[in-house]
């Protein structure tokens, strides 16, 4: 019996180093594998008070953000999960909460001054939300009933031009060009989600950005 219970005890114990030894090589390579940007210069301080708010409430980012050692951890467990989903519309809506996790993470990190991080966290804020967006249109295209999904995220698209313009006012000067080619993303994805919201005799949300 006691023979037993140190065999188990030694074999757990080696599962859990190689499991500690997977997350780590995982998290050095997603660090490794990610874009570096170099950023200089003082933030904009031109006023704000004229933008635009879109009644959309973004997620709280969590206690580890991009900048923290554990994100690489993070981030793979945000694939696992995502990769384990296999339900069409759910898949969607982990894409779009991870689009605005990134956003408020990035938002976060310009206004603590770490504009390089900060900008590859919207990139990829961005990216997540263009899989959304593509991933509501499978959705449609499958037959599924995904009207109030298709809302959700062109009212998203909506508050991240929202928020990058909010980024813009504290970004360092050279980065702006970067900040605002981001725009497109959201710009041109509340546009499709309109024509397809439109097309179905529904209603797409106002855009206060519109200036026509």
């Amino acid at each position: 019996m006691l023979f037993s219970y140190q065999m188990l005890k030694k074999v757990l114990l080696s599962s859990l180093l190689v499991v500690t030894a997977v997350f780590v090589l995982a998290a050095s390579l997603l660090r490794c594998a990610s874009v570096d940007y170099a950023f200089s210069g003082q933030p904009n301080e031109q006023a704000t008070a004229d933008l635009k708010k879109v009644d959309y409430n973004l997620p709280y980012p969590g206690g580890i953000l991009p900048d923290s050692p554990l994100w690489p951890i993070k981030a793979l467990r945000d694939r696992l999960w995502l990769w384990l989903t296999f339900n069409e519309s759910k898949k969607a809506e982990l894409m779009l909460l991870y689009a605005d996790k990134r956003l408020a993470s990035s938002q976060l990190l310009f206004q603590k001054d770490k504009a390089e991080i900060a900008f590859s966290t919207l990139t990829k804020a961005e990216k997540y939300l263009e899989s959304a967006s593509l991933q509501v249109g499978e959705c449609w295209n499958k037959g599924l009933d995904t009207k109030s999904l298709s809302y959700k995220v062109a009212l998203a698209a909506l508050k991240h031009q929202e928020v990058i313009q909010e980024i813009l006012a504290v970004a360092p000067e050279d980065a702006r060009a970067g900040v605002i080619k981001t725009m497109d993303t959201p710009q041109n994805i509340f546009a499709r989600c309109r024509v397809s919201l439109v097309s179905r005799g529904l209603n797409p949300p106002e855009n206060p950005f519109n200036t026509q």
